[in-house]
C-alpha cells in the first residue's frame, strides 16, 4: 500500500480544518447522548410500557431491562419500487437474527420512498429532492422514541439512502448498519435500451416498442442495474463502512443475500455498547470516511446527485464538504469503471469483474483511500477488499480478487480508463456548476454556441419535436429548475433529444440549474447552476442568442458580455404558488421558501450547526 496521495491528504487536511468547530460541536452532542446509556432505561414507566405493549412475553422481558440491545428497524419498503419490494420480508428475518445474536429488534418506523423512474418528466418529480429531507425527518421521528441501542436502516434508491443517513446522523451515538436488497438480474443490455430510446425520440419506433424495451430492462424485484444514484448509494455506503463488505450487489432471492441480511442484524447487535464493540455512527462518518466516499464516487463514475447528497450528509455530521473538494479530488482520482451510462456494462457485470472489493483494493494500493477509518466491521477499510461466500451454508469472508476479471468494465488504478474522475466544477459569469465528463467524448467537451432559453424541459422538447432545433449549434439553457423554483427535478428526458442533435453533427450542450443525475450521458451538461434563476441568478437574465461557452476541460461557464448581464431585467420566472399545485406540490411551499443552494446540499436543514452549538465547544 502506497502512502496517502498528496492531493487526497491535502483535501482531507483542509476539510478537517474547515470543519473544526462544527465537527467538534457535533461530536460533543453525540457524546452526551452516548454517555447516558440505553435511552429506554431513562423512560418513565408509562412511556416504557407503551414501548413494549404489543411485544410478546420474551420481548417484554428483554425490553424491561438494559442488558439486551434493542435495534430500531427503519424501513423504506413499498411494493412500487422494485429495489425496495424485497424489504417487505426483512423485518421478521432481522428480528429473528437479532434474537439469535443476543439482542432484540423492533420496527421503529417507515419512511416514504418515491420512484424517480416513475416520476421522470412528471409533476411528482418536483417532490423528489424534497423527499430526501422528509425521509431524514421521518428517520428522526422513528428513532426519537428513545427505545433503541442501535439501528438497521433499509434503503436503496435515490434520495432514500441519503435521507436515512442524514436522519441517522442526528442520532450519532447509535451504531447503525445499512441493509441493502441487491440488484435485479441483468435484462435487456443497456446499450440496446439506449438505442431504442433514441429511436423513439426520433419518431422511428412507437410506444409499444419502447415499452417492450423498458419492460425487458426493468423486469423483476431488485435495484435497476444501471449505475445511477441508487447503485451509487450502495457503493458509497459500503465504502463509508456502513454496509457489510461485499453486500451491495448480491442479487435478491439467493442464499448469499439471505445470509448477509441475517449477518447485518447480528453485526448491529455486536457493535452496540451491550454487544461489546460499541461503534456509534458518528465515529464511522468522519472526515476521512467522507473523503473516501468522494474518491469512490469519482473512481466509479457515479451519480452527480451525490454532489448534493454528499455535501448534505457531511454537514449532518458537522463536516463542511464543498464542490471544490470534489473537483480537486477528481483531478487526481482516475476513472476505473465503465458502467452504464458511462459504458455498456451493468452493475452485475461490475460485481462479477471484481466489484467493490477490487475497487477498494486498487485505490488503497494507490494511496487514494484512507485505510485508517472505523467501519461497522471494525477498524480499517482493507476489510472491504474481502468478499462474502457461503461455505457449507456458513457465511464467511475471503480475500477478493487482486486483479480485474474484465478490463472492459473495471481497471486497476495504474491502468485507468481516464486519468481523472470526470467531475469538474465550472465557474464564470453564469455562476457555479458541476459537469460530469466520464461519458462525454473529448471532442464534445468544449462547446461555444448561441443560447436557446427555456423555462422548463417541456418547452425544450416541444421545440425539438417541431424541428426548431434542427441544423443549428446551440446551448440549451433550461432554467427555473433549481431547488427554490420547483424542487430541482431531474431532467432525464432532455438526453435522448440532445443525443440525436449531437449525432447529426450539431454542437450542443446543456446549462441548467436542475439535475440530470448520471443521465447527462454523452452530451456536455453544466448542471446544478448556482445561484439559481429563481433567486435572481444570472440564468434569469439570459436571452436567446447569447453566446455561451461551456468548457468542461478548463472549468469555464462563460457568456459573451457577461460583465453587463447584471444590468438586464429577468426574462422569465419560476412557477407561482398558484401554479405549483397538484400531485401534492402545494404541501411543499415551505420547502421552496427555505431550501438552501445546490452547492450547500440543496437542503432545508441549516448548512452549519447553530452558533449556540459551536459556542459550546472550545477550539482545540
Amino acid at each position: 500500500m502506497n502512502p496517502t496521495h498528496p492531493a487526497v491528504a491535502d483535501v482531507t487536511a483542509r476539510l478537517t480544518r474547515r470543519s473544526r468547530q462544527t465537527r467538534a460541536a457535533y461530536l460533543a452532542r453525540t457524546q452526551v447522548a452516548a454517555e447516558s446509556g440505553p435511552a429506554r432505561g431513562r423512560l418513565a414507566c408509562a412511556n416504557l410500557a407503551h414501548g413494549f405493549a404489543a411485544s410478546d412475553a420474551p420481548a417484554k422481558a428483554a425490553l424491561r431491562g438494559r442488558t439486551k440491545p434493542n435495534l430500531a428497524i427503519v424501513t423504506s419498503y413499498n411494493d412500487m419500487l422494485s429495489a425496495h419490494q424485497p424489504f417487505g420480508e426483512y423485518p421478521p428475518v432481522l428480528k429473528r437474527a437479532a434474537v439469535r445474536a443476543g439482542g432484540i429488534a423492533q420496527v421503529a418506523g417507515a419512511v416514504p420512498a418515491m420512484c424517480d423512474g416513475i416520476t421522470q418528466g412528471r409533476d411528482g418529480m418536483e417532490l423528489s429532492l424534497y423527499s430526501r429531507d422528509v425521509i431524514a425527518m421521518s428517520t428522526a421521528i422513528a428513532l426519537s422514541h428513545d427505545m433503541f441501542d442501535g439501528a438497521l436502516l433499509l434503503g436503496v434508491c435515490d434520495k432514500i439512502v441519503p435521507g436515512l443517513l442524514i436522519g441517522a446522523l442526528s442520532f450519532g451515538h447509535l451504531p447503525t448498519v445499512f441493509v441493502p436488497a441487491g440488484p435485479m438480474a441483468s435484462g435487456l443490455p443497456n446499450g440496446e435500451k439506449a438505442r431504442i430510446r433514441q429511436l423513439y425520440a426520433e419518431g422511428k419506433v412507437g410506444r409499444d416498442e419502447l415499452l417492450e424495451a423498458e419492460a425487458a430492462s426493468y423486469h423483476s424485484r431488485g435495484t435497476c442495474t444501471f449505475y445511477g444514484t441508487a447503485n451509487s448509494n450502495q457503493l458509497l455506503m459500503e465504502v463509508l463502512g456502513l454496509h457489510l463488505p461485499g453486500s451491495s450487489f448480491v442479487n435478491p432471492d439467493t442464499p448469499l443475500r439471505e445470509a448477509l441480511t441475517d449477518a447485518a442484524a447480528a453485526r448491529a447487535v455486536a457493535i452496540t455498547r451491550q454487544g461489546g464493540e460499541p461503534t456509534p455512527i458518528a465515529e464511522v462518518v468522519d472526515e476521512k470516511a467522507v473523503v473516501n466516499a468522494c474518491v469512490a464516487l469519482l473512481a466509479s463514475g457515479g451519480s452527480t446527485n451525490h454532489t448534493l447528497h454528499l455535501v448534505a450528509i457531511a454537514r449532518a455530521a458537522g463536516i463542511q464538504l464543498t464542490w471544490q473538494d470534489l473537483s480537486d479530488l477528481s483531478a487526481v482520482v482516475p476513472l476505473l469503471c465503465r458502467i452504464y451510462p458511462n459504458g455498456p456494462a451493468d452493475v452485475n457485470h461490475f460485481h462479477a469483474a471484481g466489484g467493490i472489493a477490487f475497487l477498494v483494493h486498487t485505490l488503497l494500493r494507490a494511496g487514494l483511500l484512507h485505510e485508517d477509518v472505523t467501519t461497522v466491521m471494525g477498524r480499517g477499510l482493507s476489510t472491504y477488499t474481502r468478499e462474502p461466500v457461503l461455505r457449507g451454508g456458513v457465511l464467511t469472508w475471503e480475500e477478493g480478487p487482486k486483479q480485474s476479471l474484465d478490463l472492459d468494465v473495471l481497471r486497476p488504478a495504474d491502468a485507468p480508463f481516464a486519468p481523472d474522475g470526470g467531475l469538474k466544477v465550472l465557474g464564470g459569469p453564469l455562476g457555479t456548476a458541476v459537469v460530469k465528463t466520464s461519458a462525454v467524448r473529448p471532442e464534445h467537451r468544449v462547446v461555444t454556441a448561441p443560447a436557446l432559453v427555456f423555462d422548463g424541459q417541456a418547452d425544450f422538447l416541444a421545440a425539438f419535436s417541431e424541428g426548431r432545433l434542427d441544423g443549428r449549434d446551440l446551448v440549451a439553457v433550461i432554467r427555473y429548475q433549481g431547488p427554490a423554483a420547483n424542487g430541482m427535478p431531474e431532467l432525464h428526458k432532455l438526453t435522448p433529444a440532445l443525443g440525436v442533435l449531437q449525432d447529426r453533427g450539431q454542437r450542443v450542450a446543456i446549462v441548467t440549474d436542475g439535475r440530470m443525475s448520471g443521465a447527462s450521458g454523452k452530451v456536455t451538461a453544466a448542471i446544478h447552476v448556482t445561484p439559481e434563476a429563481a433567486l435572481g441568478g444570472p440564468l434569469s437574465r439570459l436571452r436567446d442568442g447569447d453566446v455561451i461557452t461551456v468548457d468542461a476541460d478548463a472549468g469555464v461557464l462563460d457568456v459573451a458580455g457577461g460583465d453587463a448581464l447584471h444590468e438586464r431585467e429577468a426574462t422569465g420566472r419560476p412557477p407561482s404558488a398558484e401554479e405549483f399545485v397538484g400531485t401534492g406540490r402545494e404541501l411543499f411551499a415551505a420547502f421552496r421558501a427555505t431550501v438552501g443552494p445546490a452547492d450547500q446540499g440543496a437542503s432545508i436543514f441549516p448548512s452549519h450547526l447553530s452558533t449556540e452549538e459551536v459556542a459550546l465547544v472550545q477550539p482545540v
